[in-house]
């Protein structure tokens, strides 16, 4: 389990086509002070999927992405050179300063656009439909992994408002409109919505 608030920002320094091709290895440098202190099989969010680490040295660590999480998120769009937004997990007693993020991504949302609004960024997503009916106003979402507040939603986009400091720590400030990001919905969401499929 994560919380959405970014620790370190990470570089794909090395990727490695696994499984004739359709897995692959990724090699990401992390600027943490004790990587190599991170435990092989620990789970490290990624752009907010949860990534198993299998080796570690003391300035990066790698991971295996199988076919299912490429299809399905942006790791399989990712160059050397790729900035990535990493958390480790949560440990009991953590502060819980984000929103309970599982690193399970549920699709894809591209950026519509950016603009100045006072002294912050209002970025706009649009989403598939089948994500769009979890998103309200005032709720939570993960966006490449960074916890945030939806500061409003329609029928297929949403709104959030991002400050300098997030822009600064986090792969915001490389993102432009066309891009597209990973996106969780709220846990709460989803389990509300499975209950009320069943009235």
């Amino acid at each position: 389990m994560f919380t959405g608030i970014i620790t370190a920002l990470g570089t794909v320094c090395e990727i490695l086509p696994l499984g004739e091709g359709r897995d692959m290895r990724l090699v990401i440098a992390a600027p943490w002070q004790d990587t190599g202190s991170i435990a092989v099989g620990a789970s490290i969010a990624c752009s907010g999927c949860c990534l198993t680490a299998i080796e570690l040295k003391p300035d990066s660590f790698a991971v295996e992405v199988s076919a299912e999480t490429l299809a399905n998120t942006t790791l399989g769009r990712w160059q050397p050179g790729a900035r990535v937004n990493l958390e480790r997990s949560l440990r009991m007693g953590d502060e819980l300063g984000g929103h309970i993020v599982s690193g399970h991504v549920d699709g894809l949302a591209e950026v519509i656009s950016q603009i100045a609004e006072n002294g912050s960024i209002r970025w706009r997503f649009r989403v598939p439909p089948e994500l769009a009916r979890f998103i309200a106003r005032k709720g939570s979402i993960a966006i490449d992994g960074v916890s945030l507040t939806v500061n409003d939603a329609d029928q297929d986009s949403f709104g959030v408002n991002i400050i300098p400091h997030t822009a600064e720590v986090t792969g915001f400030s490389m993102l432009k409109p066309g891009d597209f990001v990973n996106i969780e919905i709220d846990m709460l969401a989803r389990y509300v919505a499975r209950l009320a499929d069943f009235k």
